[in-house]
């Protein structure tokens, strides 16, 4: 929750200063849900970007989400249709970190009610989040003057530290590799590969180079 409210507040801010109001801010929230997605959205939005570019680019934006839902749907082939669309409509980056650190702790179990609350409580703390962030936006006239906008990097390092620390299966020295293999691709993705496109390619990329590695040398 406070990793929400670390980065809906900014956001709110940042909505406001681009000229949106607290509601429009709220209601954005809780229909797009889309987190670092709705930070593009806003700045198109204010640009007067056409209708089909914005869909397209915050499509493609959160098409992580595929991979994320791919790792996650195993946990609950018992439960039903409905309940893992509910899980994986709600699914984020935060709960998916959140659910693959208590693996740790559940003998890789999850369950739909944990699951499924972590995600509705995130949800409203996200959307609460953004509102109270556009009345602040009223107060602060430069959200990028003071780094606001940095919020959502602190965010994923902090769970990237999390998932580094907790998980006990992997070897440290693997992980590590895999991190500063994955900062450098995606330093060299930002030369090649469109910034839409990035995370997807490089998230599929060092996948693979980690399964490989893995099974070469660990």
């Amino acid at each position: 929750m406070f990793g929400y409210i670390g980065i809906g507040l900014p956001f709110g801010i940042i909505g406001k200063a681009l000229g949106f109001n607290p509601l429009w801010v709220t209601i954005m929230s809780l229909t797009v849900y889309a987190g670092s997605a709705q930070f593009i959205l806003v700045s198109m939005l204010a640009l007067k970007s056409p209708i089909f570019s914005i869909i397209l680019t915050i499509f493609l934006v959160n098409s992580r989400m595929i991979l994320m839902s791919i790792t996650t749907a195993p946990y609950f082939k018992q439960d039903s249709m409905l309940k893992n669309i509910l899980i994986g409509s709600f699914l984020t980056d935060e709960s998916f970190a959140l659910g693959m650190n208590k693996l740790n702790y559940t003998n890789h179990q999850l369950s739909f009610e944990w699951f499924n609350a972590a995600n509705i409580v995130s949800y409203f703390t996200w959307a609460a989040a953004s509102g109270v962030g556009a009345l602040l936006g009223s107060f602060i006239h430069n959200p990028y003057a003071i780094g606001l906008d940095f919020a959502i990097i602190a965010m994923f390092i902090g769970l990237l530290y999390l998932q580094f620390t907790a998980d006990n299966n992997m070897d440290k020295k693997l992980k590590l590799v895999m991190i500063i293999l994955t900062l450098l691709m995606v330093y060299l993705g930002l030369i090649f590969i469109p910034s839409s496109l990035l995370i997807l390619i490089v998230t599929l990329i060092t996948c693979a180079m980690g399964v490989i590695i893995k099974h070469a040398f660990f």
